[in-house]
């Protein structure tokens, strides 16, 4: 198959724009003046640009392309990602503005910050952030995955794809490095508005080409393909899978070292507060997008590998123009998702292991230059690992979700839990992760998503083991905890020694 020249010049003047919009905005020389200005924009962000900052980091190029995809092969278990968005913002209008209180006061850019801080242990924080660094890597692939396949199918017989995917990337590197986060700040604001003007567009008139209605398309399904209908009843993902895959997908949601790179970002809590409310309204695109990947199903030749299933049926669904449009919503559903997610794994690495570990007395100065050169070595690991292992990015990605939400209790228990103790804690997190990692040796999950067994067993240690260190954990007091609490354990403490 050859591509469409008209799609792809129109896809590569979109992204171009969108790129020098990205050098643009870091013309000030104050957005690389510190961490907390490159990284989290000195935190100034109003609630209108945490709304588009987030929705850059939730609805990337595999949310779109992975969803078809999966719709395409399995019908409704796709569908997962709709409760699982339902049930993330709910949750997060509770804590994060308590993590950004505390970020706030205290200067924190990472999770594994808020970790150190919270329970005094550099190591504790040093692990998260080696656990949100390797689950991240793969999440940038699949960026990198999502780019190369729109360039597959607009560019084939007019490109070097591989070269072009490599051009892409390192462009989105300089820029990152160059502005920070106010680079995927802006240019979210253009992937976001086309997101919903073409992803909606096609939504309508999709259907509308292949069947004449929507309602006609679902009659043709349920009688062509009923099984693209429901849930499986056997197999490795049924019900139980679908309901548990959902709920650790809404745990994970912020603990993603990019999502919390856009929370330490806003000007205040109740900005958080706000997108919380509003944000699910993305949902609207998302489960519609996702019964793309059945249109798919009836429509395209049976043999299609599914990752190019959504954009096969672009390609002869529409002319060049609005093929160049919805490429490009795609190809910026990659990009701008990937220099958040490479600011957040360069955070952590500088802040939480090249700090602590590496150089205890890192300048200022200094912290800021290694922050925004591994920037380039972040992308670097991510493009090379993508092309050398393109088949394993998917699973490692699902392993990633199961991954990072292993430090959710940690999180979000230790913002409500004053004596929850930093052992529990810690043990906690540790049998979350050795689960995960051997369900997914085995390639066994009995059922239920990996993570939802390896958080099971966390959150079993945590409880049993913290009364243990209860009395250790009562007397402890810190910044953080005062921030938190009050000096609750400071006073209990001068109690015991009158």
């Amino acid at each position: 198959m050859k591509g469409n020249l008209t799609a792809l010049i129109v896809t590569s003047i979109i992204v171009l724009i969108v790129v020098a919009i990205g050098f643009i905005a870091g013309r000030s020389k104050e957005s690389r003046s510190s961490v907390e200005e490159w990284s989290v924009g000195g935190r100034r962000l109003g609630a209108l640009f945490v709304w588009f900052l987030i929705g850059a980091d939730v609805y990337t190029a595999y949310t779109f392309l992975g969803l078809t995809s999966t719709a395409f092969t399995g019908g409704s278990i796709a569908f997962f990602a709709t409760p699982y968005v339902v049930l993330a913002y709910p949750l997060a209008y509770f804590f994060l503005p308590k993590i950004w209180k505390v970020g706030k006061t205290h200067n924190f850019t990472t999770l594994a910050d808020y970790v150190k801080g919270r329970f005094d242990s550099k190591l504790f924080s040093v692990l998260i952030a080696i656990n949100g660094v390797l689950m991240l890597i793969p999440y940038i692939d699949l960026q990198l995955s999502g780019i190369q396949e729109t360039l597959t199918i607009a560019g084939t017989g007019y490109i070097n794809i591989t070269f072009v995917v490599i051009v892409s990337f390192l462009l989105v590197a300089f820029y990152t490095f160059f502005a920070g986060i106010k680079a995927p700040t802006y240019t979210a604001i253009i992937k976001d508005i086309l997101v919903w003007i073409i992803m909606l567009y096609m939504v309508v008139s999709l259907p509308m080409i292949h069947f004449g209605s929507w309602g006609n398309m679902m009659h043709i399904t349920a009688h062509k393909a009923p099984q693209l209908l429901t849930v499986p009843s056997t197999g490795p993902k049924t019900m139980l899978w679908f309901s548990t895959a959902a709920l650790i997908s809404a745990m994970a949601l912020f603990m993603w070292p990019h999502t919390a790179t856009g929370v330490f970002s806003s000007r205040s809590g109740e900005s958080l507060r706000k997108n919380a409310i509003v944000l699910p309204f993305y949902n609207i695109v998302l489960m519609l997008v996702t019964f793309l990947g059945i249109t798919a199903f009836l429509v395209i030749p049976k043999g299609t590998d599914p990752r190019f299933a959504f954009l096969e049926l672009i390609h002869m669904s529409y002319g060049g123009t609005t093929q160049g449009l919805a490429y490009s919503t795609i190809a910026l559903a990659s990009l701008v998702p990937c220099s958040i997610m490479a600011i957040g794994a360069s955070s952590l690495f500088a802040n939480n292991i090249y700090r602590d570990v590496i150089n205890p007395k890192a300048s200022g100065p200094r912290m800021t230059k290694v922050t925004r050169y591994m920037v380039f070595v972040v992308i670097g690991l991510a493009l090379l690992f993508g092309l050398l292992f393109p088949s394993a990015l998917v699973s490692l990605q699902l392993m990633g979700v199961s991954g990072i939400v292993q430090i959710f209790p940690a999180v979000v228990f230790s913002l409500y839990w004053r004596n929850l103790s930093k052992e529990a804690a810690f043990a906690g997190f540790i049998g979350g992760m050795v689960v995960v990692g051997i369900l997914y040796a085995i390639h066994q999950n009995f059922g239920a998503y990996e993570g939802f067994s390896g958080l099971v067993v966390n959150i079993l240690l945590l409880v049993i083991l913290n009364p243990m260190f209860a009395k250790k954990a009562q007397g402890r007091n810190n910044p953080v905890m005062e921030t938190l609490f009050g000096n609750k354990g400071s006073k209990a403490s001068e109690r015991k020694v009158s």
